[in-house]
């Protein structure tokens, strides 16, 4: 059985649309209207946040509050790390997806040696760096960090020195660069990314599974085939946009998209992954009651945070 520690980070400075802060709370209020006392089973962590800088002039365009992002990934990779190292498994719930930079620091300052695989259950590749970002907003630049990758080659912006050595100081927290290789990377349900992103998924031969294909061939195998493909990485990560669901029903999201992931089958392929002895964290993200009507994003969520952590303590 596992020990799951939550770790609350409800840190919007990465998103371009307001309100994914709230997220967190409003996950807590669909636990309540379901009657679950989920909240008070386990442990949790609050970390500090940095959204007073959402009312201060924006200092680097091309990598906006940068610095504030700096120091959430300092808090939360330090969580991470320590929760990791206490035998804990890190349910990291965040505001905006720029934090799961942060949560795969964390996870490799606790195991350095560890060759971590990613599942990224996303509309979006969040591949963008300052060099390449259409709108600035850091929630699109996680997975570059991750993989230390400037894209510099399909650049379209010449960032200001302070910029490039903040992102530079990014991508090496932990001293570590980078923590993953493009090829753990598997993407789920992506749709919707910029030629800049495309460029570096080919040149990588990065994985990408459509939401067609998890329809044609059904959760059980897709789920299968990426475990296989991730066979040699001894730690997986799993994230989780909720932006990776249908726009019908994504609503309570800054990005959403169509043609994603119906709830059932997002429910059913993250309860799988997470019958796998590798899988050492699990991050829900981008959840954003503002934008809701009747809290339903926040219950699906809750839903699948539910389920997962409920197989989680069986395993």
């Amino acid at each position: 059985m596992k020990n799951i520690k939550l770790i609350e980070v409800a840190s919007e400075i990465g998103a371009g649309t307001r309100g994914a802060s709230l997220g967190i709370e409003a996950i807590k209020i669909a636990a309540l209207d379901f009657m679950s006392n989920f909240f008070i089973h386990f442990p949790s962590e609050k970390i500090p946040t940095e959204n007073k800088l959402l009312f201060e002039p924006i200092e680097s365009p091309y990598a906006k509050r940068i610095k504030g992002v700096v120091t959430m990934y300092e808090r939360v990779s330090k969580a991470v790390s320590e929760s990791l190292k206490n035998n804990f498994f890190p349910v990291v719930l965040s505001g905006d997806h720029s934090i799961s930079g942060a949560t795969i620091a964390g996870i490799k300052l606790a195991k350095p040696k560890s060759k971590l695989g990613v599942i990224w259950i996303d509309a979006h590749a969040d591949l963008h760096t300052p060099f390449t970002t259409p709108s600035g907003n850091m929630h699109g630049m996680p997975l570059s960090i991750s993989i230390n990758e400037d894209n510099e080659e399909y650049g379209v912006h010449d960032p200001d020195d302070d910029t490039k050595k903040t992102w530079h100081y990014l991508k090496h927290i932990g001293k570590i660069a980078p923590k993953v290789l493009p090829e753990d990377v598997v993407f789920i349900s992506l749709r919707d990314y910029e030629k800049e992103e495309k460029q570096l998924i080919e040149k990588f031969g990065m994985k990408v599974i459509t939401t067609n294909e998890v329809r044609r061939k059904g959760t059980e195998n897709i789920v299968r085939s990426v475990i296989r493909y991730l066979s040699d990485c001894t730690d997986i990560y799993v994230s989780f946009d909720v932006d990776s669901l249908d726009s019908s029903i994504s609503k309570g999201t800054g990005t959403p998209v169509s043609n994603g992931l119906r709830e059932r089958e997002a429910e059913d392929l993250i309860s799988k992954f997470m019958q796998m002895r590798k899988i050492c964290c699990f991050e829900i993200s981008e959840v954003n009651p503002t934008l809701d009507k009747e809290n339903l994003m926040a219950e699906i969520a809750f839903n699948i945070l539910q389920r997962s952590v409920n197989i989680l303590m069986m395993n």
